[in-house]
């Protein structure tokens, strides 16, 4: 049986999150040899006495060939950490998902990224800055992530994929269920033209305590979030909040000091957001002139997972190689070797400093 088997049926047990299949993970090597530990080997990875015993009883109860056979019937794919296909900037966040569900197709230049995020109950105001905004970021090859909820997520979908770009959105139930479900229609058009994703197994309901969670992968999956429209409790603001976390940017759109909807954005202005008026904002944030450009210096890599790595870290600011290595997690002569190939590809160059950045030709 494929190891991806097991590491669905660790997902699909209670209790078992991303920090204690780290765990599982890093004492058995692999998810079929902590999937086939007794009890007593599986204490030794530091787990708590509930959640051995739901371990132990659901692995008598989960038939893993009849969950896969599910998961193909239902069109999803798989991917986990150890997969090339799975984000890169996702990768290194704390409590990233061991394993992503996925309706369409993820991509290599999907890495190149903007989470956009704001209220459900958008003004014309609102819908018209994120037009504004998405439809030029979107043209020229940025991939726009968001939640497909009401409001400002719908809003930044369809205009993304009017503009032909690339969308993905990140669900807070099972990605063969539609939430809401009047966003049928748009949910087949971002997974034609991107990928619906989740970590919650198919058939998950849209539960509350379910979105907060998801929001850390739509961070995490991006460069940046901005945030247009959000009142003071705005759900936006989660989102916002899980970037700075996970040392991303934040940008906000301004607003009415009047208007209700633009009290948490003004707000995150006043506390370090950059203002965020138009798209060259975003574009000029990103450090890149041309994103096309960007992703043809990042097709030149090869397939080498470490290069792919520093290459979702490297920007025009220089990053000391101390940061690397700490966002990579490799050891310091894996990254430096890494490095030194991609000086000598012309994709990144050595500042002075310890300092590195990515380059164009």
């Amino acid at each position: 049986m494929a190891e991806v088997s097991y590491w669905l049926g660790f997902n699909l047990i209670p209790g078992v999150g991303p920090s204690r299949f780290r765990r599982l993970l890093g004492r058995f090597g692999s998810a079929e040899a902590a999937w086939r530990a007794d009890r007593a080997d599986l204490a030794t990875a530091g787990l708590d006495s509930k959640t051995l015993d739901a371990i132990v009883q659901w692995r008598t109860r989960l038939n893993l060939s009849r969950e896969m056979e599910k998961v193909d019937k239902a069109g999803v794919r798989l991917t986990t950490l150890e997969d090339d296909v799975y984000p890169p900037l996702l990768k290194h966040i704390v409590d990233a998902p061991p394993l992503l569900y996925l309706r369409g197709e993820l991509q290599p230049g999907d890495e190149l990224a903007i989470a956009v995020v704001g209220t459900r109950r958008v003004t014309p105001y609102g819908a018209q800055a994120c037009e504004r905004i998405v439809s030029e970021v979107a043209g020229r090859g940025v991939v726009i992530v968001s939640g497909l909820a009401s409001g400002i997520d719908a809003v930044a979908h369809r205009t993304a994929l009017a503009a032909g770009g690339r969308t993905i959105a990140v669900l807070g139930c099972g990605v063969d269920v539609v939430y809401p479900p009047d966003h049928a229609t748009l949910a087949r058009e971002v997974a034609a033209n991107g990928a619906l994703v989740s970590e919650y197994p198919i058939g998950t309901t849209p539960e509350p305590g379910n979105f907060p969670a998801r929001n850390r992968i739509i961070s995490g999956m991006t460069r940046a979030t901005l945030v247009i429209e959000a009142g003071e409790r705005s759900g936006a603001l989660i989102t916002a909040n899980f970037a700075v976390e996970q040392g991303r940017d934040v940008w906000a759109v301004p607003g009415s000091v009047f208007a209700a909807n633009c009290l948490g954005t003004n707000r995150l202005i006043q506390q370090g957001a950059k203002l965020v008026v138009d798209a060259n904002d975003v574009l000029e944030e990103l450090n890149v002139a041309s994103v096309e450009q960007q992703l043809e210096f990042r097709a030149l890599t090869s397939d080498d997972p470490v290069e792919r790595s520093l290459l979702a870290i490297l920007t025009r600011e220089p990053v000391h190689i101390d940061e690397i290595v700490r966002q990579v997690d490799l050891p310091a002569g894996a990254v430096s070797g890494a490095l030194a190939l991609l000086e000598l590809k012309g994709i990144a160059r050595h500042v002075g400093g310890m300092q590195y950045v990515a380059t164009g030709r």
